[in-house]
């Protein structure tokens, strides 16, 4: 039997809920994630990156994810003069993976977004000889990304609510 992996997750929590939105009309179910990963390894530690937007069902879906075990990182809501928002967590989620990759820590980086501007990030988690995993709808998921994965995961029917 394989040795349990360490892993830590982080999640562009916004990418996830619009991309599934869009393309299956339904939302990802975390608790079915968590349960598979659990049963892979350690998940020593889970992040997931939100926009502070302070409404009931954003309250009710924030609290899921921390009772799940994921740690909540917030950026506020801003909403430009134009009507479109800003939220964007990027640089965040890349320094906080480039920590992780740098700490020894972990066998599996595992990233939730389809965003491509992140393949260069996980190229270099690569780099220090970590299995760098990434979740994405396929339609909504950049090619470059899936190909800067050791792992790419489809989020597909199995992974929705």
């Amino acid at each position: 039997m394989p040795t349990p992996s360490t892993m830590a997750i982080f999640v562009d929590v916004q990418n996830i809920y619009y991309t599934t939105r869009q393309a299956y009309g339904r939302q990802f179910n975390y608790r079915l994630l968590w349960q598979q990963l659990t049963a892979q390894g350690n998940i020593m530690s889970a992040t997931a990156y939100a926009i502070k937007r302070d409404d009931d069902k954003q309250q009710k879906f924030q609290d899921a994810l921390r009772h799940i075990g994921f740690t909540l990182k917030f950026k506020p809501y801003i909403q430009r003069s134009d009507g479109s928002a800003k939220g964007d967590w990027d640089v965040g989620i890349a320094i906080d993976v480039m920590e992780a990759a740098q700490s020894g820590q972990f066998e599996r980086i595992i990233l939730l977004s389809g965003d491509g501007d992140f393949d260069m990030l996980m190229n270099k988690v690569r780099s220090y000889g970590i299995v760098a995993e990434s979740y994405g709808v396929p339609s909504l998921t950049a090619n470059s990304l899936i190909e800067s994965c050791d792992v790419y995961h489809p989020i597909e029917d199995a992974l929705l609510l």
